[in-house]
């Protein structure tokens, strides 16, 4: 958990309210709305901050592309922050899945802020059926692989996904030991890509990308 606490936004940005990068608003713990909503719900599962590797998922969208209009899942989604980014720039349209319903306020005021609708599910990695998984085009998650008793699950989740026929999944990490067990699992079998990938903005963020599947903007 250690290493997870490092690459918390809110860390480095001192008395810093609110981040602008890549056409998208980010509310920091400071703001006067994200104070006011922590007065009322409080996200268990470090879900109670923004996490650096949404900013190499948007990143990576912003070079590689994504259909437009497509569907998207996000695992573990957090405050959502790259889930807004794809419907803002993609009109893509997504669905925020965590097992914590606490962190969805946080979710719709940054879907607010910047002008897009984002669908949520409450529901752990576990729960997610082939039959839910078949109706979205694309897979995406930031920071969701931090734990050892997580590989497990992300694995069989990403195969009943392939299975359902999702044509992409793409996760990015700082490079914790537990995502990159994940990643070396499909670069192994020729099912998956890892990627080296770093940001300048907001921060310097340095990490990885899993990319499972082609996308096709």
């Amino acid at each position: 958990m250690g290493r997870r606490r490092k690459n918390a936004l809110s860390a480095s940005n001192g008395g810093r309210k609110e981040i602008r990068a890549y056409g998208i608003r980010a509310l920091l713990s400071r703001h006067p709305r994200i104070r006011q909503l922590k007065r009322r719900h409080h996200p268990c599962l470090h879900g109670n901050k923004l996490w650096s590797a949404s900013w190499l998922l948007m990143d990576f969208f912003k070079k590689q592309g994504m259909p437009q209009g497509s569907r998207v899942m996000e695992l573990g989604c957090g405050w959502g922050l790259a889930s807004v980014y794809c419907a803002k720039k993609f009109d893509a349209l997504v669905t925020c899945v965590d097992t914590d319903a606490d962190v969805f306020p946080y979710l719709r005021l940054h879907a607010e802020v910047n002008g897009v609708k984002i669908g949520t599910l409450q529901k752990d990695m576990n729960h997610l059926s082939k039959a839910v998984l078949q109706g979205f085009d694309i897979l995406i998650g930031a920071d969701i692989c931090f734990w050892d008793s997580m590989t497990h699950s992300l694995k069989k989740l990403i195969n009943r996904a392939l299975r359902g026929g999702v044509k992409s999944i793409v996760i990015a990490d700082p490079g914790r030991e537990p995502f990159l067990d994940v990643a070396d699992h499909y670069v192994q079998r020729g099912l998956g890509h890892l990627l080296d990938w770093g940001v300048k903005q907001p921060k310097s963020i340095p990490g990885h990308i899993l990319q499972i599947g082609a996308l096709e903007a």
